[in-house]
């Protein structure tokens, strides 16, 4: 299998990878740490998707998407820190001033696991970044050491799987997520 990592700039793609197979379901299609909170929570089936095209319109890419032949399998958000909620989310501190770039949402389609595209999206979120001039990238992962962390919660990956991308720990946070502490992992680039 060879899976290639691209910008995502198709709406289509990033859909049938992030948005609910039935249009009218309110999924998070990516958009909790895109987009304030109160509009999120107000957003409702197709509108949700609407705010994704638009942001993907106003921003471009709004992550990286990992691709076997021509079928989406995978998607990694990516982007920068300021415009997120992590730029002012008081649980994950803030390690300098730079413009870091964030990476916090992963999603590799079913049957396609344990492949290694978790891997491929983070080396290809890393390029995209560092193809943006981001000076360094970061993840906010859970700390879960050998502990299986909930499929459902798995969507923010592990330190382990940042530590083999080649991140290091550069703070401790106050976010816990499925029982288990997250961490700050940073790349410089």
């Amino acid at each position: 299998m060879a899976i290639e990592v691209r910008p995502a700039t198709v709406f289509d793609d990033v859909a049938c990878i992030i948005g609910p197979k039935n249009p009218d379901s309110s999924v998070c299609f990516c958009l909790s740490y895109r987009i304030p909170s109160k509009e999120a929570t107000a957003l409702r089936g197709p509108a949700r998707a609407e705010r994704v095209r638009r942001l993907m319109d106003e921003e471009g890419p709004i992550g990286v998407l990992a691709y076997d032949g021509d079928a989406v399998v995978g998607w990694a958000a990516v982007a920068p820190r300021a415009r997120t909620h992590f730029a002012t989310f008081r649980k994950i501190p803030h390690v300098d001033d730079l413009d870091v770039w964030s990476l916090w949402c992963f999603r590799v389609r079913p049957g396609h696991r344990k492949k290694g595209i978790m891997h491929a999206l983070i080396d290809g979120a890393v390029q995209f970044a560092r193809d943006q001039g981001a000076p360094a990238i970061e993840g906010y992962p859970v700390d879960n050491g050998d502990a299986r962390v909930d499929l459902t919660m798995a969507y923010v990956g592990t330190r382990r799987l940042f530590e083999q991308a080649g991140f290091d720990k550069a703070a401790d946070t106050t976010s816990v997520l499925a029982g288990f502490p997250r961490v700050l992992m940073r790349r410089n680039l």
